[in-house]
């Protein structure tokens, strides 16, 4: 396997970003970051079971500081499939490690990373620091990519895209955004923060949060919104959701499902947030279409 750069030097990126789409709209420069920087990867192994190798990984952040998860690598030469997953709101990437290992069991190197806010223990703070937060997880899960296509293991034609609640709807972004990857699967997602906090039922202002800061805080995540971007994906989108989702009611699902383009296949099942083992079927046959990705036969340590 290729070996990365080490360096204790941590990377901050200025403001001046390069052009990685000159035809995109003036929004997706947010994302836009250096490519060339090294990625300044550590990892430690966490132990093998089931013939998966889970390592606490991180990397330097184009937008400060150091990205934080795990990886989770099958046993044998490869090449692998490649998968970027993340977690839901709250939560971290170490909550992602039962899905992410029955993933490599199947075939794939699976990454999984914090998200920024993760990393600092405040979810939502109703500020600009929630829309610094989502610019940089976009910007880290790009660096993701960049870390799978550094590995000799890895297929570099056999990427994608699996994330759950807030991971289905940042994916969105993502997926409006990267060019790199072979599909994206979206469960249990919606059109980003504002539609979550904006959907039927839900208060005129958010307890505790002033109407003031509410606009101000509207005003800065309304143009990163996922449900902006999703239409601008060019790969094959596959969302999952639930028909008794009380966190992303059906309403809300299909607002975010209108808004991708016509590369999508759409699956609702009898089941809340948590879908069901169907929903896990599904995925994984939607990703050996994709991808490429079988059970494998795993020996046990």
């Amino acid at each position: 396997m290729k070996v990365l750069p080490l360096t204790a030097l941590l990377f901050v990126i200025t403001q001046a970003c390069n052009s990685q789409d000159q035809t995109a709209p003036s929004g997706v420069a947010h994302f836009n970051y250096d490519r060339a920087q090294p990625l300044a990867w550590e990892s430690r192994s966490d132990g093998v079971v089931n013939g998966v190798e889970s390592q606490t990984i991180s990397f330097a952040s184009p937008k400060g500081g150091r990205a934080t998860g795990m990886l989770l690598v099958p046993s044998g030469p490869g090449p692998f499939a490649g998968i970027v997953l993340m977690h839901g709101m709250p939560g971290t990437a170490r909550q992602m490690e039962g899905m992410g290992a029955e993933l490599a069991r199947r075939g794939a190197v699976v990454i999984a990373i914090d998200a920024p806010w993760a990393r600092t223990g405040s979810v939502i703070n109703w500020d600009a620091r929630d829309s610094a937060n989502q610019v940089q997880l976009i910007v880290d899960l790009q660096r993701a990519v960049d870390v799978l296509l550094a590995r000799d293991d890895v297929d570099r034609s056999r990427l994608a895209y699996v994330g759950v609640s807030y991971g289905g709807a940042m994916g969105g972004l993502f997926a409006g955004v990267e060019r790199r990857l072979a599909t994206y699967v979206l469960r249990v997602g919606d059109g980003g923060l504002v539609a979550h906090f904006t959907s039927a039922g839900d208060p005129p202002t958010p307890p505790g949060v002033s109407d003031a800061a509410w606009q101000a805080w509207r005003a800065a995540m309304e143009p990163i919104e996922p449900i902006r971007f999703i239409g601008r994906a060019t790969a094959p989108l596959f969302f999952q959701n639930g028909e008794q989702d009380v966190l992303v009611p059906p309403a809300d699902a299909r607002a975010y499902h209108a808004a991708a383009g016509a590369n999508k296949k759409i699956t609702w099942y009898p089941a809340g947030h948590g879908l069901n083992q169907q929903a896990n079927v599904d995925m994984y046959d939607w990703l050996n279409q994709k991808v490429g990705m079988q059970l494998m036969a795993m020996a046990m340590p």
